[in-house]
């Protein structure tokens, strides 16, 4: 994911493996117990009538705090489960690049892997083609469920699903409440553009100087440089027929905004100066350098870290601006977001595989004090855990503004895309290329764009398959 981003966190093969700090949801425990007792294999080999509990293996990547929330929650499921045995297995602390290569020692070495958490769909994509991953189909099938209805995210080859989504992370934008009220300013809300957040950048820019507040402040990854691309399209590089986005009018429209932002309305900081000094986001933001920064839920704690991020101003939240009208993209599909997180799987070569499932839909589903994370079921209570991370600081947030964002009825999110990009580095860096080509020199962005697309279809025609 981006930081990353991601949303980065696209249907790739090789997305980059980074762990964007996703923030929980809670699911009903009852309904997981009642989706998976209607199926009389959950219980593995016990429910052969060995009489022993099986013993089955969660392999992920916490660190120390996490994995007490993880245990937590496992222990609970073996309460109510007693045929089965679970072991927490933390491959490498912390670091889920490490853990995915320790991983697929263990799928190389023949080890029996059982239920495995990674860290976005590219890692998924990944090992489903190698042949190391389960698909889950029939096991939904006996449950009686149908995974388009329980999870925003149902990552497909062929036609069969090889992942559960755990965890749920979303984009929005931060706001300086302080500010808005300041100018008289409304706090958006879904349906507002990018068109529209340019004028709220104008009029929330105030002051000179090292005393200069922007009204925007845009980072130097690819979610800035493309933000609908990055939030209202299942693949950032391609469309659904296999060929590059990079033709799309959304880069030629959000280029062009970047750089009026900067010359024309002195709204947002220079691309080159966010470059030099190697600013960080948050700072600036709470800072108060800078009036609104596009971010995600991993934030939502950092309101009320004031010892962190020092700052007396409440913060108000906004849906992701979408495109305005003649700047959609194609295969867009009317104001859908895009949402990622960590996948539950899996492995093909489980002896437990029943047992397995009913653990993957417990750890997607449960309803647990311990839960830390947004989650990735449709059906769950996101808003106990919002109002955990949030605690005892409300006066620090625009709670109502959070919520509609987070949870509106207006805001809905795409599945999974059915194109496997195995080149995202390699686009990721054609993009970043072309977006400093314009930003920094005096290159039309007709030439940048068709430098672009030149770029990326040699490297899809030589890479991709569609």
């Amino acid at each position: 994911m981006k930081h990353t981003t991601k949303r980065k966190m696209t249907a790739a093969m090789t997305l980059l493996l980074t762990g964007a700090i996703a923030l929980g949801g809670c699911g009903n425990g009852g309904s997981a117990n009642s989706d998976t007792a209607a199926n009389p294999g959950t219980g593995g080999n016990a429910a052969a009538g060995s009489g022993e509990p099986v013993t089955i293996k969660y392999y992920n990547w916490d660190n120390e705090a996490q994995s007490v929330a993880t245990e937590g929650m496992l222990n609970d499921f073996m309460k109510e489960n007693p045929e089965i045995k679970v072991e927490h297995v933390v491959l490498v602390p912390g670091d889920s690049v490490e853990m995915l290569k320790k991983l697929d020692f263990l799928i190389s070495s023949g080890e029996a892997v059982d239920v495995i958490a990674l860290p976005n769909l590219g890692s998924v994509y990944e090992r489903a083609t190698r042949g190391a991953l389960a698909p889950l189909d029939e096991y939904y099938e006996q449950a009686g469920l149908v995974p388009e209805d329980e999870y925003y995210v149902n990552p497909k080859i062929d036609n069969q699903i090889y992942g559960m989504q755990l965890t749920s992370s979303f984009n929005y934008v931060l706001l300086n409440k302080d500010a808005l009220d300041e100018v008289g300013l409304p706090v958006p809300t879904y349906g507002w553009t990018w068109d529209d957040y340019r004028e709220y950048a104008q009029k929330l820019t105030k002051g000179e100087g090292v005393d200069k507040r922007y009204g925007s402040y845009f980072h130097t990854w690819e979610l800035y440089m493309n933000a609908p691309a990055q939030t209202v399209m299942k693949d950032p590089f391609r469309y659904d027929d296999g060929s590059t986005i990079l033709a799309d009018p959304t880069y030629k429209y959000f280029f062009q905004l970047r750089k009026d932002m900067e010359t024309v309305d002195q709204s947002a900081k220079p691309y080159a100066d966010v470059l030099a000094a190697k600013l960080n986001y948050r700072t600036e933001f709470f800072n108060e350098e800078a009036a609104m920064v596009l971010t995600g839920s991993w934030t939502i704690p950092d309101p009320a870290n004031l010892e962190q991020y020092p700052h007396d101003f409440k913060t108000a939240f906004a849906p992701v601006p979408l495109p305005p009208a003649g700047a959609e993209p194609k295969d867009y599909e009317g104001g859908k977001y895009f949402t990622s997180g960590n996948q539950v799987v899996m492995g093909a070569t489980s002896k437990n595989k029943e047992a397995s499932f009913k653990l993957m839909r417990y750890m997607t589903t449960a309803d647990s004090e311990a839960r830390t994370e947004f989650s990735g079921w449709k059906k769950a209570d996101n808003q106990a855990v919002l109002d955990r991370l949030i605690g005892d600081n409300a006066e620090l947030y625009d709670v109502e503004s959070l919520q509609s964002t987070l949870f509106g009825e207006d805001i809905e999110y795409l599945d999974a895309s059915s194109v496997i990009t195995v080149s995202t580095s390699e686009l990721t860096k054609i993009v970043g290329d072309g977006f400093s080509k314009f930003m920094l020199s005096n290159e039309s962005i007709d030439d940048v764009q068709k430098w672009m697309v030149d770029e990326a279809t040699k490297v899809i025609n030589e890479k991709e398959s569609k």
